[in-house]
């Protein structure tokens, strides 16, 4: 069956998702998503990544330019810095499951052959992409999830949602009909791109820290 994209009116994933299979079926399906506009820009889907009996879940916000050209998710450097992290903080970053709010990297492009630039997506494009997080929720039931970053975070927690006023904390909510404990903190893009870089990657290890503590 051709499926078309959702008019303007009714963004949503929810046609495209499987009603049955694992992460692999999630992936190939996600692969032909047209629920939202995103979809026309970017190189391709770009969907979760790592173990399906993951303790821990971390959501970022959209894949970046090398994702979206790799079809992976935080391969490019805040992905490295990240990995770092999660080591130093005493998870093992291959017994984790990565994945973005958003599934296609949205941004801005002065000229075909210039730099794209990075642009965060609105509430219209996190919601619609909502039904492909909750699946892999569903599908992976990790002990936590890990926040990466304000998007993520009002994504799974609503507009209200502030990065700075919760991260480092457990919070225990019901996400996507699931009762789930999330530790919020800040993405690993915004440790490169912080005057101190140090202190940032400080406070970023602080709050993984925390997570760890949680996963014992």
């Amino acid at each position: 069956m051709v499926r078309t994209e959702a008019p303007e009116d009714a963004y949503t994933a929810e046609p495209f998702v499987p009603g049955r299979g694992g992460l692999s079926a999630l992936q190939r399906a996600a692969a032909d998503c047209r629920g939202c506009p995103l979809h026309r820009d970017a190189t391709q889907t770009v969907f979760g990544a790592g173990n399906e009996d993951a303790r821990v879940m971390l959501v970022g916000e959209q894949p970046g330019d090398q994702e979206d050209r790799q079809g992976k998710p935080f391969v490019g450097p805040a992905g490295r810095l990240l990995d770092r992290a999660l080591e130093e903080a005493g998870i093992d970053p291959s017994e984790t499951y990565v994945t973005n709010a958003v599934k296609h990297f949205k941004f801005t492009q002065a000229e075909p052959r210039k730099r794209r630039i990075h642009k965060a997506p609105n509430l219209r494009e996190m919601t619609a992409c909502g039904p492909w997080l909750a699946a892999e929720l569903a599908i992976v039931e990790p002990e936590l999830i890990v926040v990466l970053g304000a998007t993520a975070g009002k994504a799974l927690l609503g507009s209200s949602f502030r990065v700075t006023q919760v991260r480092g904390t457990v919070l225990e909510e019901e996400i996507h009909g699931r009762a789930e404990r999330l530790v919020p903190t800040v993405h690993p893009s915004s440790v490169l791109r912080a005057d101190d870089r140090e202190a940032a990657y400080r406070g970023l290890l602080s709050d993984l820290e925390v997570a760890a503590r949680v996963l014992g």
